[in-house]
Order: C-alpha cells, then sequence, then structure tokens
C-alpha cells in the first residue's frame, strides 16, 4: 500500500480511537486512556494501537482494553471509511515515561 495513504489512515485510526476514548467509552478506567500512536500493518490486517493511561495500572488498562476491543473496533469501522477494519493490538507506549526519566536526569546532573 501506498505510504502516504497508510499514513492518513493511520492518523484518522488515532484520531476516532481518541474521541471513542473520550466521548463512547463508559468504562471509567479506559475514559483515562490516550492513543499515542496507530500503526496499521501493509495489508491492513492488524493495527498497532499505542496508548498511555493517566493515574491507571497499565496492565488493568490492557486488560480492559482487551476486552473491549471489539466494541472498539466496530465503533471505529463506523467513522473511518475502508473496506476491512483491521484487528486491533493494544500496546502501552512507554516512550512518554522514557522521556520523563531523561528529563529527570537531565535536571539531576544540571543540580549537581
Amino acid at each position: 500500500m501506498e505510504k502516504v495513504k497508510l499514513e492518513r489512515i493511520n492518523n484518522a485510526f488515532m484520531e476516532q480511537l481518541n474521541i471513542i476514548f473520550g466521548t463512547e467509552i463508559k468504562n471509567p478506567i479506559l475514559k483515562k486512556v490516550v492513543v499515542t500512536g496507530v500503526s496499521i500493518t501493509n495489508d491492513l490486517s492488524y493495527a498497532k494501537v499505542y496508548f498511555t493511561c493517566f493515574d491507571e495500572d497499565r496492565k488493568e488498562v490492557l486488560k480492559e482494553l482487551k476486552e473491549s476491543a471489539g466494541f472498539i473496533r466496530g465503533e471505529v469501522s463506523k467513522r473511518v471509511e475502508i473496506r476491512h477494519t483491521p484487528e486491533l493490538i493494544f500496546e502501552y507506549d512507554e516512550s512518554l515515561e522514557y522521556a520523563k526519566r531523561i528529563e529527570d536526569k537531565i535536571k539531576e546532573i544540571k543540580d549537581i
């Protein structure tokens, strides 16, 4: 699939997933989920959804996401025009925590 088209689909998925988590999801644990990125395979069969969550146990959130994946996929399919909606695979995005640790280390070094 064309790289630009796939990137557009990734962005559309990310935007719609954040709207779904903000407005459609009733589960209070999942209300705090923020999608930070989406990576769909070239054959559109799988979409890796990177997320972060605030003030929640990530293992519990991941469990809830897996249980709600069918509903979430159905909502995305209603909102994004695509022939086949990929299966959603949720993965915690550790890049924000990694950046925070680096920032803390830099501050620590400056204070010495």
